[in-house]
């Protein structure tokens, strides 16, 4: 039991959870801004290779992780990075690596849902903005994104309640014990021999805070932004 104990002292509690904010939080926006992005492009513009752009990036949440372990961790080992951002001097065993792949694999879901969303939004308002003189990075900031609130709440809800949870990729990725997020040092509490089941269920009761109190923040929005997002267009 000592070692238990040990694994969640307040220090290195708090230094898991630092962690993970570390992780979730970029990782959420930029996932919804690339998002946002591309499907403004998709919802507003009609070209031939519309629907196969909205294919690809839908197409890599139909990869398995697994499949491309191997891959994904031989080409974070090869990338250079300044020392001050790894002590390797490579992408491996840094929070970034992490980042980078929870961004890649959530994007296209956001893509997808917001492009629905965006579909739906009059196209009488993009009229009167152009006669105003507005430029198109104006409509994506000051019109689409505003307008898209309910459906980008609801997404980071989501988004935060996935990348928070992960568990396959910063364990392959991160090497080092004190760089784990809180859900992967769940790890630590089971022994080689015993493993204190009432601990392990008290941690990840105590782990699931931070996303009941992202739900109950942002509910409002949650289902009336998946709804609209999958419903209309």
């Amino acid at each position: 039991m000592e070692n238990y104990s040990k694994a969640w002292e307040a220090g290195d509690f708090g230094a898991k959870f630092l962690n993970s904010a570390i992780i979730t939080i970029p990782a959420v926006v930029l996932s919804l801004f690339f998002a946002s992005m591309v499907a403004f492009v998709i919802s507003r513009f009609s070209w031939k290779f519309n629907t196969i752009m909205l294919a690809l990036f839908l197409a890599g949440n139909l990869l398995p992780p697994q499949a491309l372990l191997i891959p994904v961790f031989k080409l974070f080992q090869r990338v250079e990075v300044p020392f001050w951002i790894s002590e390797s001097g490579t992408l491996l065993n840094t929070h970034l690596a992490v980042i980078l792949v929870n961004v890649a694999f959530q994007t296209g879901f956001c893509t997808f849902v917001l492009s629905n969303y965006m579909k739906a939004l009059p196209k009488e308002i993009y009229e009167s903005a152009m006669v105003d003189g507005t430029s198109l990075w104006g409509q994506f900031w000051r019109i689409t994104l505003p307008l898209c609130r309910p459906s980008l709440a609801a997404l980071a809800t989501l988004e935060a309640t996935w990348i928070y949870n992960e568990f396959f990729w910063a364990t392959v990725l991160l090497q080092n014990g004190d760089k784990f997020p809180i859900t992967s040092s769940l790890t630590n509490l089971a022994g080689d021999f015993f493993t204190d089941n009432n601990l392990v269920a008290a941690g990840s009761m105590i782990i699931a805070l931070p996303t009941l109190v992202i739900y109950f923040a942002l509910q409002k929005h949650f289902v009336s932004g998946l709804t609209m997002g999958a419903t209309k267009g």
